[in-house]
């Protein structure tokens, strides 16, 4: 079998109330699916994170760079066809947009030896469990959006059956170095440390004691805010803090993990094997979060959790775009014994709720269950492309 063609897809969805994590601005999603067709018949998909640019310059990386090292060749080869990809690109660096690029070909390698072989993909890579534990990942900022609205947003989805959860901290003007300075729209729905705090400590009151939740500050914080804002939301049992600071700032990172006993999540924004070894091996991280999409493709992710395993660390993958970041990361936290945990979008977002004809569901005790077709296991709604399309 022989990889014929490779192409694109461009999805937009223009939210009707903006929303906005630390940082980022988000007035609309968008995905960009990548659809590798070979000759035998089959036809595999998977996504390129597009986060911080245009889908077009994401998919230029595709076609134009990408392309060329694929056609012809075997899809089943996918250890060689991601070197090749890596390495013939690698003068664009070895982080940011190639991995990410690379992420939407690899999945949809994988898609095929799954589908070619009548496997489905949690199977094919080892079939650790068939089961997840998703947690609503929400509490961003918009609009007017309150302490009141944030807690009553969390306790509706302890009434759902989660039992795990993750709400946004940081969007902090006064913090000094905090980038939202730079951003877009950077005095949209803002919070100061204060609010944040008592946002926390409303949402854990709504949620009562025996749920997990999680705080994420997308980078926007230092190590002695950080460690500031854990001290003074110290009795609401945070599970973990997620992206404290800057990726790039392993030393102080490294520094809030040895300071706390809460654990430091990190760093979806970190896209290669060698930064995740640092990451690992400089204690900067308690739990690992790589994601298919954006990191290097379902190949490079079981990299870094066999790294992570060997590190005796958990991973729970960064999920946050379309139904095919949600099922692609699926099927790689289902493969391996040191995950488990789905991050579950609870935001509106008809390229996660409609994108597919099987969609992915959250059953009423809070989890979700891996397909049981082969590869991916999903087919898209044509009428869910056609309206979202981008020509």
């Amino acid at each position: 079998m022989q990889i014929t063609e490779i192409s694109t897809l461009k999805l937009r969805y223009v939210m009707d109330v903006p929303m906005a994590d630390a940082v980022h601005y988000m007035p609309e999603r968008t995905l960009l699916i990548v659809l590798v067709d070979t000759d035998g018949g089959f036809t595999g998909m998977g996504e390129c994170a597009a986060y911080g640019g245009s889908l077009e310059s994401m998919e230029a990386v595709v076609l134009g760079d990408l392309r060329p090292s694929l056609i012809g060749e075997d899809p089943f080869r996918i250890e060689r066809l991601w070197s090749r990809m890596a390495w013939r690109s690698h003068q664009r660096g070895q982080r940011g947009m190639l991995p990410m690029a690379i992420s939407g070909v690899d999945t949809a390698l994988w898609d095929i030896v799954g589908q070619a072989t009548k496997t489905p993909l949690w199977r094919l890579l080892g079939g650790y469990r068939d089961t997840l534990t998703a947690y609503a990942s929400a509490g961003f900022y918009a609009g007017a959006k309150g302490v009141s609205e944030v807690a009553e947003e969390f306790g509706g989805y302890a009434e759902r059956g989660f039992r795990h959860g993750k709400m946004k901290v940081g969007r902090n003007p006064e913090v000094m170095l905090n980038p939202l300075h730079d951003m877009w729209a950077s005095d949209y729905a803002l919070a100061t440390l204060e609010n944040d705090v008592e946002r926390v400590r409303a949402v854990r009151k709504a949620v009562g004691p025996g749920f997990s939740l999680a705080i994420d500050a997308n980078n926007a914080w230092t190590p002695a805010i950080t460690l500031e804002f854990l001290r003074r939301t110290a009795d609401c049992n945070i599970a973990w803090m997620e992206e404290p600071v800057p990726t790039d700032d392993v030393a102080g990172s490294a520094e809030i993990a040895a300071a706390t006993l809460i654990p430091v999540a990190g760093y979806e924004s970190e896209t290669g094997l060698g930064g995740f070894r640092d990451l690992i091996e400089r204690r900067a991280v308690d739990i690992v979060q790589p994601d298919v999409i954006w990191t290097g493709g379902i190949t490079e992710c079981r990299r870094v959790a066999a790294l992570a395993l060997a590190h005796r660390l958990p991973v729970i993958p960064h999920v946050f775009s379309s139904a095919l970041a949600t099922i692609a990361n699926m099927h790689f936290i289902a493969s391996i014994p040191n995950g488990g945990l789905l991050e579950f979008d609870q935001n509106p977002n008809p390229l996660r709720s409609a994108l597919f004809t099987e969609p992915v569901e959250v059953a009423p005790n809070g989890t979700v269950r891996l397909p049981e077709r082969p590869g991916l296991g999903v087919t898209l709604d044509r009428a869910t492309v056609d309206r979202y399309r981008v020509e």
